[in-house]
């Protein structure tokens, strides 16, 4: 298996740092291939602008997505989002590692969202879901955060469920492309507790990625479900005559 994993923290010494380390060890040693993009050492240019493409199909206007499919078909991307792109695609299993900012991810990450899931490989046209260009691989979110996991347990708790969060990324952007998402892991309360607690999170993080091959994917739409239009079909109309 080919693993890449999206690194998004700003200091090397953070328990989400640790996350990324154990990760890329873990599956080494069973025996995958790992690349890694450390954003913010990279210097990593989150802004998407018409500096993204080395030849204009229209120099007039920018249409970022339509500039996009032409810079594919072209090769006229910018050299760093290319790059990206071809670990992109090199991979079988795509982990974003992040601190949740917000209830989200750091800016430098969705910069390289917008940048690098480009329209015309990644989606485009009727190419999403399960007919996405990402199709076949497998995306898993592993981030740190400073709330404790009771305050996203369910609708009641203090910040409501994880889903609702966790839907734009996971559901809007990963699945949109193709890709399968796994259920997420998350290392919560990590600033407030002591060494013991958090090597028991890289433990179970290690755990998580050992067993990746029994984990079930979220469930997301598939395109058979909808009609031309995108309506709904009806149970009638779904089954064979």
């Amino acid at each position: 298996m080919n693993a890449l994993i999206i690194h998004a923290h700003p200091e090397p010494q953070s328990f989400c740092s640790a996350m990324k380390d154990l990760a890329i060890t873990t599956l080494q040693q069973a025996g995958h291939r790992v690349q890694v993009s450390d954003l913010y050492a990279m210097n990593w240019n989150p802004v998407a602008s018409a500096a993204d493409f080395q030849a204009r199909s229209n120099p007039d206007y920018l249409v970022y997505a339509l500039e996009q499919r032409e810079a594919v078909k072209t090769g006229s991307l910018a050299p760093d989002i290319a790059a990206e792109l071809d670990k992109l695609l090199w991979a079988d299993l795509v982990i974003l590692n992040f601190p949740l900012f917000w209830c989200s991810v750091p800016a430098i990450l969705k910069g390289w969202i917008d940048r690098v899931l480009v329209s015309g490989t990644c989606y485009g046209g009727l190419r999403f879901y399960d007919r996405g260009g990402l199709a076949g691989k497998r995306a898993l979110l592993s981030f740190s955060l400073g709330g404790q996991a009771h305050m996203f347990a369910d609708e009641d708790a203090v910040h409501g469920d994880w889903e609702p969060m966790l839907r734009p990324l996971q559901r809007g952007t990963l699945a949109y492309v193709g890709m399968r998402v796994l259920p997420p892991f998350a290392a919560c309360h990590v600033p407030y507790i002591d060494q013991p607690a958090r090597a028991g999170i890289l433990d179970r993080y290690r755990d998580y990625l050992q067993g990746l091959d029994q984990v079930e994917p979220l469930t997301v739409p598939s395109l058979a479900d909808f009609d031309r239009q995108l309506q709904p079909l009806t149970n009638k109309e779904q089954v064979p005559a």
